[in-house]
C-alpha cells in the first residue's frame, strides 16, 4: 500500500508441500549438517507421538535425536530456558520442530538463546538476533500460524502476562514441512480457530501499510482458499484435499504476513492470550471484523477485494458498500465453522480492558496497521467483541 524502491522478501530455503512430504526431512536435515536433532513438540500425548515419530524418521537418515515435549500452547520464556538447557546438555546441532504455532516457536526461541545467550526476553522487538539460530526444520501438523516459515516468535512473558513479539529475519526457519496427511486427526474446532488465524494473517497482510504487488497476490489467493476450503475441512477432516489446499493457504497466508506483516488484530489478540493464556486463533477470529471495521475507513477498495475474494458480489456497488460485505463475510464463515460470538466466552473482563489496551499500543504488529488507533478506540473494539 505505500510506494517504496526496493523490497526485502524472507521465506524458507525450502518448503516441502503435499502428502507425504514429512517423509523427506531425513535428507534435508543431513545436508544442513545435522548430526543430532532436538525436537521440539507440544506436551500432549498427540504431541508426544509426533515427535516419536519424527525421530524414527530422522534415525533412518542416521541422525540422532533427543526429545523436549515441553511447549506450552502458548509458548512461554520458562519453557524456553528449559528446551535451550536441554539442547546443550544433549549436544545437539540442530533443532527440528512438530505440531502447531507453539512449537515452532518455542523451537525459535530457543535457537535463539542457545546461539546468542542471555533470556529470550532480551530479544523482544525487531532485529536484535545476532547471532541467527541453529538449523532448524520446522513440521506443521495445523493449517493457521505459519510460524513454520516465518521471521517471527511470540513467546508469553510469564512475569508480565503478555506475549512478547520477536522477529528477525535471523530465524527464519531453513525448510518447512505442510504434510496434509498430519492435518487429517486436527479436530473441528482446531481447525477453525487454525484456519481463522491464517484468514487473519491474509486480510492484515492485504491492508498493512507494506503490502507489495507480491504480498497482495499471496494474501488473496489464501483468501479464496480458505473461504472455499475450511469449512469443508471443519466438516470432513478426513478429507485430504482440503487439508492441502488449506496448507496451500495458510501457507500463502505466512508469505503475505511474513514480508508486509500484520495489524491491530494481533496486537490486540496477542494480550489476551498472554493475559488470560487464551487460543491465539480463536481470538484472533473473534476480534477480525471489529478491527477491520475500523480499517476499512481509510481503505475501503481493499477491503472490496477482499469480499470478492470470498465470493461476494460486489458488481455496482461503492467501495464502502463493498467494504461491508467483506466484515459480513468474515463474521459469516466464524459462525458457520463453529467461532465463539464474543470475549466473554473465553472469560475476557471488561475491567481489563484499559489495560490490555495499554499493552497492544506496545506490540510490534500495530506498526503496519492502516489506520492509527487511540487507546480509546482499541477499549471500544475490545468492548464491541466481547
Amino acid at each position: 500500500m505505500i510506494e517504496k524502491m526496493t523490497y526485502t522478501y524472507l521465506n524458507p530455503k525450502i518448503a516441502l508441500m503435499g502428502p507425504g512430504c514429512v517423509n523427506g526431512i531425513g535428507t534435508h536435515a543431513k545436508d544442513l549438517g545435522g548430526t543430532k536433532a532436538l525436537i521440539v513438540s507440544g506436551k500432549s500425548r498427540h504431541g508426544k507421538e509426533l515427535a516419536a515419530d519424527i525421530r524414527r524418521i530422522l534415525e533412518r537418515a542416521g541422525i540422532e535425536a533427543a526429545i523436549f515435549p515441553g511447549a506450552d500452547p502458548n509458548p512461554t520464556d520458562t519453557s524456553v530456558m528449559e528446551g535451550a538447557d536441554i539442547y546443550r546438555k544433549e549436544n545437539c546441532n540442530m533443532i527440528v520442530a512438530v505440531g502447531g504455532g507453539s512449537p515452532m516457536d518455542c523451537a525459535k526461541a530457543i535457537g535463539i538463546v542457545v546461539y546468542n545467550g542471555g533470556r529470550i526476553n532480551d530479544y523482544e522487538g525487531v532485529g536484535k538476533v545476532t547471532r541467527g539460530i541453529p538449523p532448524l526444520i520446522t513440521v506443521n501438523t495445523t493449517a493457521g500460524t505459519a510460524s513454520e516459515m516465518t521471521s517471527f516468535t511470540i513467546i508469553t512473558d510469564t512475569e508480565r502476562h503478555i506475549k512478547m513479539a520477536i522477529v528477525d529475519p535471523r530465524i527464519t526457519p531453513d525448510v518447512a514441512v505442510n504434510d496434509p496427511e498430519l492435518m487429517v486427526s486436527m479436530p473441528p474446532a482446531l481447525t477453525a480457530a487454525t484456519g481463522m488465524d491464517a484468514l487473519t494473517h491474509a486480510v492484515e497482510a492485504y491492508v498493512s501499510t507494506m503490502a507489495t504487488p507480491t504480498t497482495d497476490a499471496a494474501a488473496i489467493k489464501a483468501i479464496e482458499l480458505i473461504s472455499k476450503y475450511l469449512p469443508e475441512a471443519v466438516l470432513h477432516g478426513e478429507d485430504i484435499r482440503a487439508r492441502d489446499m488449506m496448507a496451500h493457504a495458510e501457507y500463502l497466508a505466512g508469505i503475505a504476513f511474513n514480508n508486509a506483516s500484520l495489524g491491530y488484530v494481533h496486537s490486540m489478540a496477542h494480550q489476551l492470550g498472554g493475559f488470560y493464556d487464551l487460543p491465539h486463533g480463536v481470538c484472533n477470529a473473534i476480534l477480525l471484523p471489529y478491527v477491520e471495521m475500523y480499517n476499512k475507513q481509510v481503505c475501503p477498495e481493499r477491503f472490496a477485494d477482499i469480499a470478492k475474494a470470498m465470493g461476494e458480489k460486489v458488481e455496482g456497488l461503492s467501495p464502502d458498500e463493498a467494504a461491508d460485505k467483506a466484515i459480513d463475510a468474515i463474521k459469516k464463515l466464524a459462525a458457520e465453522i463453529g467461532i465463539p460470538s464474543g470475549l466473554k466466552e473465553l472469560g475476557a473482563r471488561e475491567e481489563d480492558l484499559e489495560l490490555l489496551a495499554e499493552n497492544a499500543m506496545q506490540d510490534v504488529c500495530r506498526l503496519t496497521n492502516p489506520r492509527e488507533l487511540s487507546k480509546e478506540d482499541i477499549i471500544e473494539i475490545y468492548r464491541k467483541a466481547l
